[in-house]
């Protein structure tokens, strides 16, 4: 009889303990959700000069992922209510194309983000965020190294809440993708990892941005290009108005750049452009038409008169601690083209990533040797481009 009842307690135990063992699983699963946003939300309390919250965070255990709905971050001595970042939906996975590559690396998802600077609420304070504090933030809330990043549908936006009317200059429409951020393929390359962008400006100007970087040093390089073309100048005048007194009554403008980082050494160039603009308004102040007329006077003399385009370069160079502007370059680059050579409405393509590197720091032999690993790259690439056309 003994023994019966021995039995029934061994069978009692053998499924008892699989049940409470399942129990608890169920119960750490339906809580992981609030674990994960508590923790966010710590490290988000945790940022010095910045406060912000999660609201919700849905987990997937079968493809390793969760997703981060409505997070954003202000600064905590802001007047206005606009969020510094304000996130609706970013979706952090692991990337298992990666994982059978034999890498754990994450990648991220982004929809409809936004990242609006207001000139009011960013001055600087003592105290606020340093580089340090941004990377451990990110690294507590994505703690596996990020190789993809996409936006969908994204923002930018620099507003001055200060000035009559307000300024505020922007990009809507933002699709961006970046990849290999880790160099989990192509680690011989100079610069493995691409990265695309297209948006919309204020104006209706069309935004492009393309290039390659290797994000893997700690000061990345990186060799990329970026193009506003066909706004609308109209579009500019609370800002011209605010900072220069002058409106556009028409015309369209557009800015082109190009940068390159080596080794920490940065060198590009800004190029705006401005074509078929007219200044003076029919409902101005005599004031405003004295003044605009003055402006309008020396925009004549400085521009191309062939093409109706005003427009000038500004190169910078030197290291990312000092980064300045040539003043003399840009006044020859005024007159060069108002009386010699008309810009054209487009990247240059004259700096490359060899030129980033200081006199002296390369030689004519590593130079040929990145022109060499270059064109094996613009031959990889178009080979991959006809291989995925044939597909």
């Amino acid at each position: 009889m003994s023994d019966t009842k021995k039995r029934r307690g061994l069978k009692k135990k053998r499924y008892t303990v699989p049940i409470i063992i399942l129990v608890l699983l169920i119960a750490f699963r339906l809580y992981l959700p609030i674990l994960v946003k508590n923790n966010i939300n710590k490290v988000l309390a945790n940022i010095p000069g910045y406060y912000g919250q999660v609201e919700d965070v849905d987990i997937s255990l079968i493809r390793g992922a969760y997703v981060i709905n409505g997070m954003y971050l202000s600064k905590g001595t802001a007047a206005s209510q606009v969020p510094f970042l304000n996130f609706p939906k970013s979706d952090i996975s692991i990337e298992w194309k990666s994982l059978f590559k034999g890498k754990i690396v994450s990648e991220i998802i982004m929809t409809s983000p936004e990242v609006i600077y207001v000139f009011e609420d960013q001055k600087e304070e003592s105290g606020d965020a340093n580089v340090d504090d941004w990377t451990k933030a990110l690294t507590d809330i994505v703690p596996i190294d990020i190789n993809h990043f996409e936006v969908h549908d994204g923002k930018v936006a620099f507003v001055q809440l200060s000035a009559e009317p307000n300024i505020d200059l922007q990009i809507d429409k933002l699709e961006l993708t970046a990849d290999n951020l880790r160099n989990v393929v192509e680690k011989e390359r100079i610069l493995p990892s691409p990265i695309r962008a297209s948006g919309v400006s204020i104006g209706k100007g069309k935004v492009a941005l393309e290039g390659n970087m290797n994000l893997v040093k700690e000061i990345p390089d990186m060799d990329l290009s970026f193009s506003l073309e066909d706004a609308d100048a109209t579009a500019l005048n609370d800002f011209t108005n605010y900072y220069a007194g002058i409106d556009f009554d028409k015309g369209k403008f557009g800015v082109y750049s190009e940068v390159a980082i080596a080794d920490g050494h940065i060198i590009g160039y800004v190029k705006p452009l401005l074509t078929n603009t007219e200044l003076i308004g029919e409902g101005d102040s005599f004031l405003d038409v004295l003044w605009e007329g003055f402006v309008g006077f020396f925009k004549f003399l400085l521009k191309n008169q062939g093409t109706d385009t005003l427009a000038t370069k500004v190169p910078f160079e030197g290291d990312l601690n000092n980064v300045e502007a040539g003043v003399l370059p840009t006044v020859v680059n005024i007159f060069k083209n108002a009386w010699i050579k008309a810009f054209t409405g487009d990247v240059d393509n004259e700096i490359d990533y060899k030129d980033a590197f200081k006199e002296g720091e390369i030689t004519r032999e590593q130079k040929r040797e990145l022109r060499k690993k270059e064109r094996e790259q613009r031959r990889e690439e178009r080979k991959k481009e006809r291989e995925a056309k044939k597909g």
